[in-house]
């Protein structure tokens, strides 16, 4: 994307910038032990570039990094052909399929899609160690910072008083402990405007200890040396893709350094009281199409370091939380507390399993998703991906990649529902970037306008159908982006925005539908056909999601519309019509919404995709106040699937519970997704999370987190029923009995409104609503049966009360 359109994003969220619900009271996770394991037990900061995680183990600690764009798979060094994983003309198979399809000849017409219709890469490369995706790669890990305590005389002290905690209001990691007499303390923390991960140790040993800091990296094409007395840099290529990287370590201390073993390029200070580290990470990438190069790691590192240069580490640290907080501090939940705040962060979590009340760690689950995401996504960078920006493997799972068929998407839920407006910015720059690449994937598989990106996705130009029909086909992936350049409008409207940014490429996705949707001669409704309901198929001709992200597509359009009329009134006229002959939602014989055209569903399937409630949640087709059948429709199905299921899954329940207005169903399923997960490859029944609260898939996932959040806020506030004209805001829609009483500040709605409210025996007391500079003066405000017609002014404040 280009900056002016960073810009645009950035000036849509000024309202939220100046909004400040302020601190609420400290959140912290707390351990009384070192983590042991990556994935469960390690603690994550991040400034958005680079996601790192501590151990805190004492005397020999590590702090595991990964740099955002250091991705193998995609074009070599030099190439200027970047196929994307397409077929050429794969689109003539279309038809054959679809006449397949239309006979019942449903076995032939799968196979002939999943030779023809997928999408292509190459494993013959991969050896042992490799991502196992072959070309298409995976996003790699960067390395390790090794911090050893050097101690003098005899090692024989044992530590005691430990503890590990991760301050999330403030973005500051914290260990400390004793040992021989002496207190060592350790300060971890990653910097987005100074594009820095730092940590300081110290210590008030008699004399000082020694200190000895080292790099290390699982990539074979590198060389670590030592640079001066204080700085060690790693630079190196990867072996597939050949793409440049860089690390850069510097030391500052008020000890003395000292020569190091030449067996490892290492920093060793002796007689210090502290030492400060600061790192710095950079590759070659750049997110253009088709060579994705243009990064100068070196250049990157430079600048970064001496911007540093000489700045004291409070004020570099005292810099980082005011930015950090700018952003946090904008939304406070308060749900009561029973005092077990004291506890460790395992033990709440355990006791929380078995039964116990603990609506803090609800409330501090709710702010660790929005810790994660602020720390993973931040303007100018890349998007979250399936681990936000944490991994520590060559070959992760998924390729730590960006999921479409629902993940990625999820993830970003949060954004502007809890004033974060700008952390949406590298999600709407990334989906711009993939109009090119998407382009060439809609017409070679399509013969179609408009762009396509499906399940699997690379920064590096992938946006063809995965390489098995079953899980990787998904046409309607790039119109459910889409939906988030639209809220991102509906929650900070911007005229500029809209005209130039969303709206562009939501009219081009609509006539990638225009011509993808095709006829059923069964009733001659518009299907998408060839369509595979997510991992769950089998293959056929309208499966419900596919209409309904296409219909959430076409309303967001023609209301886009109302605001700024389309001079091709032709083009809206289509869109109109496009709508109206969508196969629609139906009912089948056990009261089910229907996930397929035919009535296919079986009551005692779990299955953990439920797609086809798309209409429910994140649309806006379904509501329980507008569509009462419909909605008990949807109750039943959600029924019928059950409680269990993975993270990501559970906590997408959590929101469509929420959205059908049973706030009790809603937090029965919260609950699922923070009691205690199992371990790293292995999930106990019904998912959760692991004891540093990252969410089980298994392994570890983004979506998970962000599910609950979004969940949590759509329980306590809705705002889907409107207009951008006349918004509709519902006030505590699914309020559990579990939250008699409570308060929460600075959630958004659609309109451009920031809500607060405050809640006592289960009844709302009052709520203030402020309008930013662009919401519109009439608004409906709905608190049960209660419903309210206001007039409201541009940067007007109002308290109501019911």
């Amino acid at each position: 994307m280009k900056k002016r359109n960073l810009m645009l994003v950035a000036a849509a969220t000024a309202a939220a910038t100046a909004v400040s619900a302020g601190a609420a009271a400290p959140v912290k996770l707390t351990y009384d032990t070192p983590a042991g394991d990556w994935m469960t037990e390690a603690l994550p900061i991040g400034n958005g570039y680079i996601g790192a995680m501590f151990y805190g183990t004492p005397m020999a600690d590590t702090i595991q990094f990964t740099e955002e764009s250091l991705w193998e798979g995609g074009p070599a060094t030099g190439t200027t052909t970047n196929e994307g994983g397409n077929r050429a003309d794969a689109w003539k198979y279309l038809a054959p399929v679809r006449a397949l399809l239309d006979s019942g000849r449903v076995a032939e017409a799968y196979a002939l899609a999943n030779r023809e219709l997928t999408g292509k890469i190459d494993r013959s490369g991969v050896r042992p160690g490799d991502p196992e995706f072959g070309d298409y790669g995976a996003q790699q890990t960067f390395g390790n910072i090794i911090v050893r305590t050097l101690l003098s005389g005899a090692d024989t002290d044992t530590v005691s008083d430990y503890v590990r905690t991760l301050d999330i209001g403030q973005a500051v990691g914290n260990v400390a402990y004793r040992r021989g007499g002496a207190d060592y303390r350790t300060e971890y923390w990653a910097s987005y405007p100074k594009r820095i991960v730092a940590a300081k140790y110290d210590n008030t040993a008699d004399g000082g200890a020694g200190y000895e800091v080292l790099l290390t990296t699982p990539h074979r094409d590198v060389s670590i040396r030592r640079v001066g007395k204080d700085r060690l840099e790693l630079t190196g290529r990867l072996t597939g893709n050949k793409l440049g990287f860089q690390a850069v370590v510097t030391v500052r201390t008020d000890g003395k350094f000292v020569s190091a073993p030449k067996s490892a390029p290492a920093l060793r200070v002796e007689g210090a009281r502290y030492i400060e580290v600061y790192l710095s990470a950079g590759t070659e990438y750049r997110n253009s199409y088709p060579t994705y190069r243009g990064g100068n790691p070196e250049a990157l590192n430079e600048k970064v370091l001496a911007a540093i240069d000489r700045v004291p580490y409070d004020s570099l640290k005292a810099e980082h939380v005011r930015d950090y907080r700018s952003v946090f501090d904008r939304v406070l939940l308060d749900l009561g507390t029973n005092g077990q705040a004291e506890l460790t962060t395992p033990e709440r979590q355990r006791q929380y399993a078995q039964g116990a009340y603990d609506p803090a760690l609800e409330a501090l689950f709710f702010q660790w998703g929005r810790y994660l995401l602020i720390s993973s996504s931040r303007p100018g960078t890349m998007p979250a991906n399936l681990q936000g920006k944490w991994n520590h493997s060559v070959n992760p799972p998924w390729a730590c990649d960006y999921h479409m068929n629902i993940n990625q998407q999820m993830i970003y839920w949060p954004a502007p529902l809890t004033g974060m407006p700008e952390v949406n910015a590298p999600l709407v720059e990334y989906i711009l970037s993939l109009r090119e690449p998407g382009r060439k994937t809609a017409r070679e598989y399509f013969n179609a306008r408009g762009w396509s990106v499906h399940t699997m996705n690379n920064p590096l130009g992938f946006t063809a159908p995965g390489w098995e029909f079953n899980w990787g086909y998904a046409p309607n992936a790039a119109s459910w982006l889409a939906q988030h350049l639209w809220e991102q409008y509906a929650f900070y409207p911007d005229s500029v925005y809209l005209r130039t940014v969303a709206y562009p490429v939501m009219k081009e996705l609509a006539h990638f539908w225009f011509d993808y949707l095709t006829l059923d001669p069964r009733d001659g409704t518009l299907v998408s056909s060839p369509s595979y309901s997510p991992e769950h198929g089998d293959i056929s001709a309208g499966a419900m999601m596919d209409q309904e992200v296409a219909w959430d597509l076409f309303t967001n359009i023609l209301e886009a519309d109302l605001i700024l009329p389309d001079t091709d009134r032709a083009f809206i006229d289509s869109v109109r019509t496009a709508r109206e002959r969508l196969s629609p939602l139906k009912i089948g014989k056990y009261g089910q919404l229907q996930e397929w055209k035919e009535d296919l569903d079986d009551p005692q399937d779990n299955h953990r995709h439920v797609s086809h409630l798309f209409a429910l949640h994140p649309g806006r087709q379904i509501s329980p106040l507008n569509d009462p059948k419909l909605a008990e429709a949807a109750r039943k199905t959600l029924v019928y699937r059950g409680d269990d299921g993975t993270g990501w899954s559970l906590a997408w329940k959590i929101n469509f519970w929420a959205r059908l207005l049973d706030g009790d169903h809603a937090y029965k399923m919260s609950r699922r997704v923070l009691r205690p997960a199992g371990s790293a490859t292995k999930m106990a029944t019904g998912g959760g999370a692991y004891s540093n609260l990252l969410c089980a898939h298994p392994p570890f996932q983004m979506d998970g987190n962000m599910g609950y959040v979004s969940g949590v806020a759509e329980m306590l506030l809705q705002s889907h029923r409107g207009t951008m004209q006349v918004p509709v805001i519902d006030l505590l829609p699914a309020l559990p009995v579990a939250w008699p009483n409570g308060e929460v500040q600075g959630l958004r709605a659609r309109g451009g409104y920031t809500v607060g409210m405050e809640w006592k025996d289960g009844k709302l007391a009052e709520a203030t609503i402020e309008a930013s500079g662009q919401s519109p003066q009439k608004l409906i405000l709905s608190y049960r049966e209660n419903i309210r017609a206001l007039r409201i002014r541009p940067g007007e404040r109002i308290t109501v009360k019911f």
